[in-house]
């Protein structure tokens, strides 16, 4: 995994949790530890001789002087040389311990200085550097050594935020979790995770976000700003229509397609990986996931996908690395998935191009399938369109050859079902519809249950992550909509786009909870695209609150616990699973289940089995609004429940974790 691991060491807590974790990544390895110390001597020498004004009278004589400094630079000296041995012997007696080769390091000068020199003349493929040393304080976030020698070096570096016996309130979860952005640096820490869970055994997860409201807040602040006739150039309207049916769908898709590229990576490598997609500013959120979360190790590319070549760290991966509780792993090394399988996930065919593709004869049709994404990918089409393909084959088949193969490929018929024929589309929609009985399909909202996306009732399959009909569950309005206190004080606004948005006073006083300014203007954002594309007809507190969906972290005053703001902390459980296992707080009497239903749950093994499968379905239903628990919604918590154990299993899970409290402790 590492072959030379080096490590800064200063005798502090961070420092030392950096000895434990190097150990743990050199066992059972041909590892190498490097440990060093760097004194500064001759900044004492300067300063003394600047303090010599203010010595007694009797040291002002120049000969008693000279001889008080050489008495100074010689213990000075010789007592860093000696508390450098004694921090080296730490990590050299726990090598030896281990039976890991060790080398230590006596450094003199500026730390910082001398720490980027070494790491850049040295051939170390790990840094292991505590956040914070000797010098920090309560309000430290991290140590200007370690973040001026993250900005000036390229080895991939791990910075210690977490130290399991200070930091018993806040426990890590274990996970190891690669945020994904389809760079090249990203997939290098994908990497490095996949040999980091392998050795250390640890549940991977991969997660991507991207953020479908800063053009929404954008365009609603643009108002105030432009002229009239300026706006009418700009045409808010086609602009937000735009961004709504196209581009916020092609960012969640392009997002939603660097997870699934992770997760073949990661299957190729004989592991497996969870994955999540998150909607909103990128910083906030992983923030958000990261304290919830508050995973073993968060690894980041030191620069994203729209960095600049000589970026020295990229502005998201800057802002995490201060503020996530957890450890941060800063990738260095660039790895870029083979092209046909970042096509594969990230380019889509028309129904012309697929037809095309199907007349192709078998034997060439993997090469040329292969040929016509790579062609489409290098030139950055995301939808194959036939004039693609035409391009794509006259550049890459000789002259004639395509005639040729138009000649065999009309014999050519695939054998078997096609899952994306218009029979089987044409039956899942006819399913779907069945379902949503007594509704018209424009009524109808569903909510994804595999990538969360919002989708219109007469789809069949989801442009996000291509799950079909039988993910989708319809979104009750009705839970979201004001009662009669609220239906009382509701006030109506117009956008920028001259859409009629309504709002309830409880709503609007929840949203003033947000702190002023840009932050306010993004939640107002967030909640006001939620209810447009859900046609919910007032905006309630309720569907705010479910929207916006942050546990807001309480400031302290000058340690008091005291809370400056007036942000609201919000328990709602953030996933599907994490619903899920919150359903044992359900109360049993909010649901109605169905006869069809309790008969199949009566199928379930009687004891914790089936008690433990009618919690996970409530909250399977909980997490969706449903209050009507049918035979469908029952199966699918049901299947749910069985994802969600078998990922469980598979993460090192035994019997006892599903097991009631009170049955493990007898």
């Amino acid at each position: 995994m590492f072959k030379n691991i080096y490590l800064p060491v200063d005798n502090s807590d961070y420092s030392n949790t950096c000895i434990d974790l190097a150990l743990e990544f050199a066992k059972d390895q041909e590892t190498t530890v490097t440990a060093s110390h760097v004194y500064a001597a001759k900044m004492h020498d300067v300063r003394f001789r600047q303090m010599e004004s203010g010595l007694p009278e009797e040291y002002q004589d120049e000969e008693e002087l000279e001889k008080q400094r050489n008495i100074h630079d010689q213990l000075i000296t010789k007592g860093m040389e000696v508390i450098t041995d004694s921090y080296l012997e730490v990590p050299k007696a726990r090598c030896q311990e281990a039976e890991i080769p060790f080398v230590g390091k006596s450094l003199e000068g500026r730390n910082w200085i001398e720490l980027v020199r070494d790491i850049k003349e040295s051939p170390y493929d790990l840094v292991i550097l505590g956040a914070l040393g000797l010098g920090a304080i309560r309000d430290s976030q991290i140590g200007t050594v370690a973040e001026r020698v993250i900005r000036r070096i390229q080895t991939d570096t791990l910075v210690v935020k977490h130290i399991p016996g200070l930091h018993e309130d806040r426990p890590s979860s274990g996970k190891i979790v690669v945020a994904v952005d389809g760079s090249g640096y990203a997939y290098g820490g994908l990497k490095t995770a996949i040999e980091m869970a392998k050795h250390l055994n640890r549940p991977l997860e991969v997660i991507s976000t991207f953020d479908p409201y800063f053009h929404y807040a954008m365009f609603n602040s643009l108002t105030g700003v432009l002229t009239k006739e300026a706006g009418k150039v700009f045409k808010f309207e086609q602009q937000e229509k735009l961004h709504e049916d196209i581009i916020d769908k092609g960012l969640a898709k392009i997002y939603q397609a660097h997870l699934e590229i992770s997760r073949k990576i990661v299957e190729e490598e004989g592991m497996e990986c969870t994955i999540r997609l998150l909607d909103g500013k990128v910083f906030e959120k992983v923030l958000q996931y990261a304290r919830e979360e508050n995973p073993f190790m968060l690894i980041l590319g030191r620069i994203g996908v729209h960095s600049a070549p000589d970026m020295d760290i990229g502005g998201n991966t800057e802002n995490l690395l201060r503020l996530v509780p957890c450890n941060v792993y800063l990738s260095s090394k660039v790895f870029k998935p083979p092209i046909e399988l970042e096509a594969e996930e990230s380019i889509e065919w028309t129904a012309e191009a697929k037809e095309r593709l199907k007349k192709i004869p078998g034997f060439v049709l993997p090469m040329a399938t292969s040929a016509i994404l790579r062609y489409a990918l290098e030139r950055g089409h995301s939808m194959i369109t036939s004039s693609v393909m035409t391009e794509a084959v006259e550049n890459i088949l000789p002259a004639g050859a395509m005639q040729a193969m138009r000649a065999i490929g009309e014999k050519m018929q695939d054998e078997g079902v096609n899952p994306n024929s218009p029979e089987v589309l044409g039956q899942l929609k006819e399913q779907m519809m069945e379902a949503h009985v007594g509704k018209s399909p424009e009524e109808v909202t569903l909510k994804c249950t595999s990538c969360g996306s919002i989708l219109k009732g007469d789809v069949v399959k989801c442009g996000v992550c291509d799950a079909t009909a039988e993910r989708f569950l319809p979104i009750d309005k009705e839970e979201f909509k004001p009662d009669e206190k609220e239906e009382k004080e509701v006030t109506t606004f117009t956008t920028f786009d001259d859409v009629q948005v309504s709002w309830t006073q409880e709503a609007l006083d929840f949203l003033e909870e947000f702190p002023e300014g840009h932050v306010r203007r993004r939640a107002r954002a967030r909640i006001e695209k939620n209810a447009r594309i859900q046609k919910i007809s007032a905006i309630s507190v309720v569907f705010a609150n479910k929207t916006v969906n942050e546990k807001a972290v309480k400031e302290n005053v000058n340690g008091s616990g005291k809370s400056n703001g007036k942000a609201k902390v919000n328990s709602n459980p953030q996933t599907i699973q994490e619903v899920m296992e919150f359903g044992a707080t359900f109360n049993p009497e909010d649901f109605n289940w169905s006869k069809e239903a309790l008969e199949r749950l009566e199928r379930v093994p009687k004891g914790f089995m089936r008690d433990n499968t009618e919690t996970r379905v409530m909250g399977f239903a909980g997490a969706n609004d449903i209050k009507d628990i049918s035979l469908e919604v029952c199966e699918k918590g049901i299947a749910e429940s069985v994802k969600l154990m078998e990922e469980a299993i598979a993460n090192g899970a035994g019997l006892d974790d599903f097991l009631p409290k009170k049955e493990v402790e007898a």
